[in-house]
């Protein structure tokens, strides 16, 4: 397996970990009332794989994304340009004078 899809699939794992202790803490905590929606409907189980799944695809994207920016190389040298001396001399322009209609 190469090794850009293996770590796009570890890294979508981890994602959808963290979502599922992110839904674990929003239901302790009862954030807006979720447990005791998600607890008293029928349809509660539903509610509470999408909220996983929704979570899930958002923090998976942003795993990925940190693990392949942090992966380029460090800048060497100075980050900074060199120094360009400025002058804040006025600059002189020459208009025409037209002779009044």
């Amino acid at each position: 397996m190469p090794k850009l899809i293996r770590l796009y699939i570890t890294q979508v794992a981890w994602g959808f970990v963290i979502s599922a202790v992110f839904v674990g803490v929003l239901l302790a905590l009862n954030v807006a009332n979720l447990r005791h929606l998600i607890t008293g409907s029928e349809i509660g189980l539903i509610a509470l794989v999408m909220i996983w799944f929704m979570n899930g695809i958002v923090f998976a994207g942003v795993q990925f994304a940190y693990k392949i920016m942090s992966m380029a190389e460090k800048p060497q040298g100075p980050r900074r340009g060199t120094p360009v001396a400025h002058s804040f001399e006025p600059a002189t322009v020459k208009q025409e004078a037209h002779a009044g209609r």
